[in-house]
């Protein structure tokens, strides 16, 4: 099964490297991004799990209503993307189970930061994909962690895939970065292996970001905007014709159950 999910959120990142972004451009530069990306996934009726902050939810309901209307899951982001405390482990949840009428089970850690497990198992999720299996530099360093799902306590945790060998990151920089062939190598190889692929992107990548007041490294804007759109619509369509199934974590949850 393939686990295609999206962290959306307020588009911070240029203030990581000085740059210069409104609240309102953090906002807009998102929400046309989850447009983007909703259409590419209609196109191909396939499924996903959107993991949002509250603060971009509260900010976007019309897209949150539509994304679930059309059959994607909604989980946690927690409250803020840049600003975090333990007690928005709950709070988030509850906010938008409140603001959509869902039930949320699932969380996803900004920046993947480490949270307290039994945070997580009291706050009620039922799974946290919030470990990225390798080494980051600057990051993490998770190379002694499992590259597969695993439970922590009464909560499965679900680490973004990495390759067989090497523990080489499948994650959205990969995907902008890496010659797009290898990419699909590393996809295959996991996908064999494991049974599932579990990558993640932001809708932002989706959207025109390439701006010298946000300071962003060209590393982190490259192939983004239309390319992306274009580039995530052509791995789409090329996993479908490979027969590979689609899901939400919800579903996968169930399925590995």
């Amino acid at each position: 099964m393939v686990l295609l999910s999206f962290d959306i959120e307020e588009f911070d990142m240029p203030l990581e490297y000085n740059g210069e972004i409104s609240f309102e451009k953090q906002l807009s530069i998102s929400q046309k991004g989850v447009e983007r990306i909703l259409d590419i996934l209609k196109k191909h009726q396939v499924k996903a799990t959107f993991f949002s902050t509250v603060v971009f939810a509260e900010n976007s309901k019309d897209l949150i209503v539509r994304l679930l209307n059309e059959g994607h899951e909604l989980a946690s982001h927690t409250w803020f993307h840049s600003e975090f405390e333990e007690s928005h482990l709950k709070k988030s949840k509850e906010r938008l189970e409140e603001l959509f009428s869902v039930k949320v089970t699932g969380l996803r850690m900004p920046r993947m930061m480490p949270v307290s497990k039994n945070a997580v198992e009291d706050a009620g999720y039922s799974y946290n994909s919030s470990i990225n299996p390798t080494f980051l530099p600057g990051r993490y360093n998770n190379l002694k962690v499992s590259r597969t799902y695993f439970n922590e306590g009464n909560v499965i945790q679900i680490p973004a895939s990495v390759s067989p060998n090497f523990r080489i990151p499948l994650f959205w920089l990969s995907f902008h970065n890496f010659p797009f062939f290898f990419y699909k190598k590393l996809a295959s190889d996991v996908l064999k292996k494991d049974k599932y692929l579990n990558i993640y992107f932001h809708p932002w990548e989706f959207s025109e970001i390439k701006d010298a007041a946000f300071k962003l490294p060209a590393f982190t804007v490259k192939n983004s905007g239309k390319e992306m759109v274009q580039r995530f619509d052509e791995f789409v369509s090329w996993l479908k014709s490979k027969n590979y199934s689609f899901g939400t974590f919800q579903e996968f949850q169930k399925q590995i159950k």
